[in-house]
């Protein structure tokens, strides 16, 4: 993949009249999918996407300094060709970043990846090496877990603790939604080793084709936003928090959606300086809300898109506090769509005008992230 085939442009959008403050949009290349960024602790943004043919597909790295267009090359994580998958949208690759920089990635294995077996795809992982040059041989943490799908997730802190979440069946237990488990397994080392895999000791029932979402806080403490199914038509948006380095979990809240299909839906949080935000969709909504850290509360919860379909939120903040908060409308199984965002403050409020492009590809996402100088940027 050469970057200069990543093309950048401003724009400065009219909807209605009404300007919107300009954000920088980066296009990724023909045929890459569902981007995934974070921001480390010195600024500099990391993101990972997917390329290729939609069933069969690689995963790629790019990192840029201060969250502006450089000459960084970007480079694969799978040293398996075809080892990830984009179908469904929700299966895509995760990013974290932890001691000393070191990036850590997960991603569901492709039907044709090596170690797929009766138990169904693999759930792969790579870290950065040591030089930060390349990616690792990645590595199956599926365990004793079976009938991966809704995507895994991947969270470290700067103590070297990195744990990898997913939501799978226990191998003896491959029934129903109602038997799947939110599972964990950590390293303490980095990721050289994990323990094998544990439940995170919440009610069962998680729905089988929605994605989640981890994030691991300087203290060492452990957030999942994911969505649960206690019933076949109880599918609430479910947040859960450790405070003794992800052994056991405890529920924060849960927002109500009495539906009986899967919605195929993922989630977002990011750290501010005063908290944690959090963004997830209930009923083709997006809904926002700030959660407390000390208390591990709830403040309000907010409904940020103004129309139906919409999916997929991420969160970006900038060093004002400001949240830029995007996703995805109108989009299907096998049909792109477009692409919303809106700034917000902490507590949820708008402070500007969605903003909507086109030509969202099929099976993908946005993405966004602050530069060093505050200013936003949304991928896709």
């Amino acid at each position: 993949m050469n970057l200069r085939l990543v093309c950048w442009w401003w724009f400065g959008v009219v909807l209605g009249g009404v300007s919107v403050d300009a954000v920088e949009v980066l296009r990724l290349p023909l045929g890459a999918m569902q981007p995934f960024v974070v921001t480390d602790e010195s600024g500099s943004v990391h993101m990972v996407w997917l390329q290729g043919k939609p069933e069969a597909c690689d995963v790629w790295y790019q990192k840029f300094q201060g969250g502006r267009t450089n000459d960084s090359v970007p480079f694969s994580v799978n040293h398996r060709g075809g080892d990830a998958i984009a179908i469904g949208t929700i299966r895509g690759a995760q990013i974290a970043v932890g001691r000393n920089g070191r990036v850590h990635v997960v991603w569901n294995g492709s039907s044709s990846s090596k170690g797929k077996d009766a138990r169904g795809v693999p759930l792969l992982y790579s870290r950065m090496n040591d030089a930060g040059t390349a990616f690792e041989q990645e590595i199956n943490l599926l365990g004793k877990t079976a009938l991966l799908d809704g995507g895994v997730s991947v969270a470290a802190d700067p103590a070297g603790n990195v744990h990898v979440v997913w939501h799978a069946a226990p191998e003896s237990e491959q029934t129903s939604e109602s038997d799947r488990r939110v599972f964990v397994a950590t390293s303490t080392n980095d990721g050289v080793t994990f323990t094998s895999e544990r439940s995170i000791g919440i009610a069962r029932g998680v729905c089988g084709c929605c994605s989640l979402r981890a994030i691991a806080n300087p203290d060492g403490s452990v957030v999942i936003l994911y969505r649960s199914a206690l019933t076949a038509s109880d599918r609430s948006a479910t947040m859960v928090w450790s405070i003794d380095h992800g052994n056991t979990f405890e529920p924060v809240f849960r927002d109500p959606w009495m539906t009986a299909a899967c919605p195929m839906s993922s989630a977002s949080l990011a750290r501010s300086s005063t908290g944690l935000v959090s963004a997830w969709e209930t009923q083709g909504t997006i809904r926002f809300a700030m959660v407390h850290p000390q208390t591990q509360t709830m403040a309000s919860v907010k409904t940020v898109s103004t129309r139906g379909k919409a999916k997929h939120p991420t969160l970006a903040i900038n060093g004002k506090g400001e949240v830029l908060c995007t996703w995805a409308e109108d989009t299907g199984w096998q049909r792109g769509g477009k692409v919303v965002w809106c700034r917000l403050d902490l507590d949820g409020n708008r402070v500007g005008t969605e903003a909507i492009l086109p030509d969202l590809p099929v099976w993908s996402f946005p993405a966004a992230f602050a530069r060093d100088d505050g200013e936003f940027v949304v991928v896709y």
